[in-house]
């Protein structure tokens, strides 16, 4: 039993984890993820992020769980945030834990252009939530079971494996379903560690996020989208 942290923290809406907004609330409300004890309100939560919230690359790693939400996809800090902001909603506290991780774990999920402008080192995160007077490491939901299954089929006797959104000591059964435990997916990729956060809002602020200026523009405008198309023709297991 670990020592109890202040919890008030982390359970406080944050622009980014804003669970107030009303496309939240009405999603807490309509699942009524409340009403269950702790730890299955915590794995229907997870599941929802992991699976109904496909793996796909948003605008920025800063912009609110609500646009999460409404995008209906996220990579490793955008399900992140969409993850803490529903715990909290939810009442369940949790914390943000920020490294990087190195830019091969994403090789084939992203390629050409924009493998050449993602930095060496790509800022990453994993959600910690407290619960049963501990805390629990949770980076498993980052990919959507249907996304991994591909993976899995296109890789079937890979058992260490980094690409593709994956850095795991075992694709086939890489540990990702709730069982109240830690859960990882992309862990053995990680190069730096900058500790835990109350919020990725205070982390941000602190580090930043992965692209700039020109950088940045490309990202948004066109890059992106033929990445999401990518990922998508992996899911279906059709991509190159």
């Amino acid at each position: 039993m670990q020592k109890t942290p202040e919890l008030r923290p982390l359970l406080a809406s944050t622009p980014i984890l804003d669970f107030h907004h009303p496309r939240l609330q009405a999603l807490l409300s309509q699942r009524g993820w409340a009403a269950l004890p702790p730890h299955e309100r915590a794995g229907a939560i997870y599941d929802f992020v992991r699976n109904e919230i496909a793996f796909g690359y948003n605008v920025g790693d800063e912009i609110p769980a609500s646009q999460v939400l409404a995008d209906g996809m996220g990579q490793c800090n955008t399900k992140g945030s969409l993850l803490m902001a529903l715990l909290r909603g939810a009442g369940l506290p949790c914390r943000f834990h920020g490294f990087t991780i190195h830019k091969h774990l994403q090789k084939g999920a992203i390629t050409g252009l924009g493998y050449w402008l993602a930095p060496a080192s790509i800022v990453h995160s994993w959600v910690e939530l407290w619960l049963d007077g501990r805390w629990i490491e949770l980076e498993g939901f980052i990919l959507d079971q249907t996304y991994l299954s591909a993976l899995q089929r296109r890789f079937p006797d890979a058992k260490s494996f980094c690409g593709y959104g994956a850095a795991t000591p075992n694709l086939q059964a890489p540990g990702v379903q709730w069982s109240g435990c830690n859960t990882y997916i992309q862990k053995e990729g990680i190069n730096r560690d900058f500790g835990v956060f109350a919020s990725p809002d205070a982390f941000y602020a602190r580090h930043g996020s992965n692209l700039s200026g020109l950088k940045r523009w490309l990202f948004v405008h066109w890059i992106r989208r033929g990445m999401n198309r990518r990922v998508a023709a992996l899911r279906r297991g059709s991509g190159a």
